[in-house]
């Protein structure tokens, strides 16, 4: 399957779609986000846990490396940005955790594909000048195919190149 790429006008909307996303989730996937500061990974991860009823507010955990949420699925939020080696990833135990929880690790490629045989890369890039985000799901894997292809909705995202605009 070909890329699904999203677009997503708002923070708010970036926050929705996290929230659809989460309904196809399960115990045990692993999401790995890439994308500039300020590109929308935080607000995507905050409509994740919104999906998942996850228990308190949702926020990058940049300084405390990896934060875990309780809900009717439980939400590991990682942030990789400050860690530089797959030994501080093996450090943080992610893998005791990723059976029974979905985990969405931020600026984690590179760095965390070990976790899992099947994952979901979501590359969010903001256009020039714009709120606008545009999100791009690769399925890596496992049965991420055929979940992403339950999110397509006309007029709203589809398969393809993101230059095709």
């Amino acid at each position: 399957m070909e890329p699904l790429v999203v677009s997503s006008p708002t923070a708010a909307d970036t926050q929705a779609f996290g929230r659809r996303l989460a309904s196809l989730l399960r115990p045990g996937d692993l999401l790995v986000l890439t994308g500039p500061l300020g590109a929308g990974k935080t607000a995507l991860t905050q409509g994740i846990g919104a999906g998942l009823g996850v228990s308190g507010r949702v926020v990058s955990p940049t300084f405390v490396i990896a934060r875990v949420h309780a809900g009717r699925i439980p939400l590991v939020h990682v942030d990789a940005y400050r860690l530089g080696s797959l030994a501080e990833v093996d450090d943080l135990d992610l893998d005791v955790e990723l059976a029974d929880s979905v985990t969405v690790v931020e600026w984690g490629a590179g760095l965390v594909e070990q976790l899992a045989e099947a994952r979901l890369r979501i590359e969010i890039s903001r256009l020039p000048e714009s709120e606008e985000r545009e999100l791009r799901l690769t399925p890596e894997g496992g049965d991420w195919a055929d979940r992403l292809a339950a999110l397509a909705e006309p007029g709203r995202q589809r398969s393809g190149d993101p230059a095709a605009h």
